[in-house]
């Protein structure tokens, strides 16, 4: 009787124990672990990231990091830790979050415009995924690669289509590139090489082209009026003669891009630059700017019409007065440095 005793005793030593060991295996897996209120909160776990740079990107995110350590260890996670940006849900348990983590690595939107150079390109796209603006400007500048596609230095921008883009967030510098150059090719179809034919001019002249249109006018129902009005100028072997173009060739020259230029004067019209059109004639040898989509299908698509020369438009901001004589601009620029001088607006 006394050893039958023991026995049960054991027997309920053993089914507590073994109670206690399965709460503690069922708590650390299927229990929820989140400690924020949000829905969503996104870890970003960088290439080549050990487990203990993963486990501190979590710390503040988790109730009960011991547990989760376990059950890492359990799943093998520890060793096979992958780059990425992760969902963690409000309410996931240890074994969602890691299965998230080895599984669930999500895009994001990488968007992009009106960048000057590839240094400012370089930066903006740094901030959105894991390559850093050094190896970005490096890909994008590479002499060997611009030279494999017929472009220079000068043209760099060009293979960069403004828009919004699905990327991992764990996408090199040369990954970025080779989508983008990928995304070029796209929207360089059969339809849009034979308009720029039309126009007469290749890809690459239209991307700048389009950049000084851009620049002109920040209105994109005035851009295919002012494309046909620098084309009509190209096709009659004139200057451009565009102040965007001027004040990009000021910044290139002093190197500093981020003075602020509201006047072209008359000496800046000297400056001995291929991008200042008063100078030199044709489309400059790149874009001086990142045009958005709108100012390209401006250049594929000009009003039709006989202008020559354009000025700010004082009564309606924003717009331009168009001529097709220069006397007629004339009449219409006296009006312009009249309001300009009245606003004592001097650089």
């Amino acid at each position: 009787m006394y050893r039958k005793k023991i026995l049960l005793f054991v027997l309920l030593g053993g089914l507590i124990v073994a109670g206690a060991f399965a709460y503690l295996i069922y708590r650390a897996l299927f229990v929820p672990n989140t400690a924020f209120e949000n829905e969503v909160a996104y870890v970003y776990i960088r290439t080549g990231a050990p487990y203990d740079s993963v486990r501190l990107r979590l710390e503040p995110l988790l109730r009960d990091l011991e547990t989760f350590d376990a059950v890492a260890r359990r799943k093998k996670y520890t060793s096979n830790v992958r780059a990425g940006r992760y969902p963690i849900r409000r309410g996931m348990n240890n074994n969602e979050i890691i299965n998230s983590l080895r599984s669930a690595n999500t895009p994001v939107q990488v968007s992009f415009n009106n960048q000057e150079r590839p240094a400012s390109l370089a930066g903006r796209i740094a901030g959105q995924i894991e390559a850093d603006s050094a190896s970005l400007l490096e890909a994008f500048t590479d002499t060997a690669f611009l030279a494999q596609h017929g472009w220079t230095r000068d043209q760099a921008l060009v293979p960069y289509i403004p828009n919004s883009y699905e990327f991992f967030w764990d996408t090199d510098a040369l990954e970025f590139r080779e989508r983008m150059l990928e995304e070029y090719n796209r929207f360089w179809n059969e339809a849009r090489r034979e308009k720029a034919a039309e126009v007469g001019l290749e890809p690459e002249e239209v991307i700048a082209l389009a950049s000084i249109v851009h620049k002109e006018t920040a209105k994109p129902d005035e851009r295919p009026r002012v494309a046909g009005l620098y084309l009509n100028r190209l096709r009659r072997n004139m200057a451009l003669q565009a102040d965007p173009t001027v004040i990009y060739a000021i910044k290139r020259e002093t190197g500093n891009y981020d003075t602020i230029i509201k006047r072209v004067l008359y000496r800046d019209l000297e400056l001995d630059s291929p991008y200042n059109t008063y100078k030199y004639g044709g489309i400059p040898p790149g874009p001086i700017f990142m045009p958005d989509i709108s100012a390209i299908e401006a250049v594929l698509n000009p009003e039709s019409h006989n202008y020559l020369y354009m000025v700010a438009d004082t009564e309606n901001f924003g717009y331009h007065q168009f001529a097709e004589t220069l006397s007629q601009h004339n009449r219409n620029k006296e009006q312009y440095i009249r309001w300009i001088n009245s606003m004592n607006i001097r650089r």
